[in-house]
């Protein structure tokens, strides 16, 4: 170890002080005296200014006696080594020094094999609290970092009813949590999320959660609450302040109008209860569910649109007739099921194939417009302007994100 451990030496004795410094090999020590005071006050006065780590000291010294002086130093550094050495041999000294936890207790003539041994030892203990403190740090930084992960995997475990009251209540002052029963619980589907056939890849489902979590932290915005994601990729807030239950309502529009995607949202109050919580949360899941699963019809409509939208002849009305059905009760059971019209819908499967091809090939953007669809450049530049926020031609430079659909760069 590098560090040199700072000794001060307090006795009324020059002599003693000199034979002292004289009788210890400090390098060997990794030690080194970095002041010397004959007297107690000017004794604490230099071992509050050096900070030192040991302290060699005399009971019998004016102003200020040994004693008196110790229990300074404790009280304003508690870690400072103390090794008193004293022409006193009695036995109500030595019980006070233990009280005061000195290290060791010497008399005079200190032998130098004695002292050089008693300093060792103080070194290798003050190299092992110094290590203990290092790993402390290095765990503490750690535990710090990994908070989010330990509190998620505990609201999990909580929210599926795995824990009793008295475990709950030990994690949340653990995890910094806020203590007391929650006042409430909402969980918050988007139902693309875990889609059979889904329109969006797995990167781009990801980063929508992630938004409408978002906009459900800006919404929440001074209330206490914790925000995760079970296993279901439902989006779970537990909250523990009061809020009115039409900010759920300002959250469906609010993900509507920034991502152009519909979420449903159950909300449900506690009674103040923690282990109620895991029944509240079946509860809400039970309510996110209760919607219309998607009809064969519409099932078929998405699919023919994955799989023709490429085609600059693809409307309402020729995938009515493909499928049989009138144009009017297309539009709006897609409409019913989906939360998007038939035309969004296209756009949604255009625009994200038209991403892929900007960032994985080199092909005009004339060229990109036809292969998804659309008749001309202008046509495709004003819709993938729309959707996306810059054309085309800036979204190939790199040009920043600007908001509107939710379609984020793939690859």
């Amino acid at each position: 170890m590098s560090m040199r451990w700072k000794v001060l030496i307090a006795d009324d004795e020059p002599i003693i002080r000199e034979g002292i410094r004289d009788a210890v090999d400090w390098d060997a020590l990794q030690m080194e005296v970095v002041a010397e005071a004959e007297d107690g006050e000017e004794a604490l006065e230099l071992a509050v200014r050096h900070g030192v780590h040991v302290l060699l000291v005399d009971l019998n010294m004016p102003i200020m006696n040994g004693m008196t002086l110790i229990k300074h130093v404790r009280e304003q550094n508690d870690q400072c080594r103390i090794v008193i050495i004293t022409g006193h041999d009695e036995f109500a000294y030595a019980q006070e020094a233990i009280r005061l936890h000195v290290d060791d207790y010497i008399l005079k003539p200190a032998n130098p094999a004695q002292l050089q041994q008693v300093l060792g030892q103080i070194r290798r203990q003050l190299e092992e609290t110094i290590s203990q403190e290092q790993h402390a740090a290095l765990a503490s930084k750690q535990l710090s970092k990994n908070i989010p992960l330990l509190r998620e995997r505990f609201c999990l475990e909580w929210l599926e009813g795995a824990l009793q009251a008295e475990e709950i209540a030990e994690q949340q002052r653990f995890l910094q949590l806020p203590s007391g029963a929650p006042s409430g619980i909402a969980v918050i589907r988007w139902p693309e999320a875990r889609a059979v056939q889904p329109l969006y890849s797995e990167k781009d489902r990801e980063l929508l959660l992630y938004a409408i979590e978002n906009i459900v932290s800006e919404l929440l915005a001074g209330q206490t609450s914790i925000i995760v994601r079970d296993a279901h990729q439902l989006v779970v807030v537990i909250l523990w302040s009061e809020v009115a239950e039409e900010v759920w309502e300002k959250l469906e529009q609010a993900v509507q109008a920034f991502l152009k995607l519909t979420v449903f949202v159950g909300f449900e109050r506690l009674a103040g209860e923690r282990d109620k919580l895991a029944d509240a949360y079946c509860s809400c899941k039970a309510s996110v569910y209760k919607e219309t699963p998607l009809s064969p019809m519409v099932r078929r409509a998405r699919q023919l649109l994955q799989e023709k939208y490429a085609d600059r002849g693809l409307t309402l009305e020729s995938l009515a007739e493909a499928l049989q059905v009138s144009p009017v009760y297309l539009s709006r059971t897609m409409k019913q099921e989906l939360g998007v019209s038939f035309v969004a819908l296209l756009t949604q499967l255009r625009i994200r194939k038209a991403i892929q091809l900007l960032n994985a090939t080199e092909l005009p953007i004339v060229e990109i417009a036809a292969r998804v669809g659309y008749d001309t450049q202008h046509y495709f530049s004003t819709a993938f302007k729309k959707a996306v926020g810059v054309s085309p031609a800036q979204y190939r430079k790199g040009a920043a994100f600007a908001g509107g659909s939710g379609l984020d760069r793939e690859g």
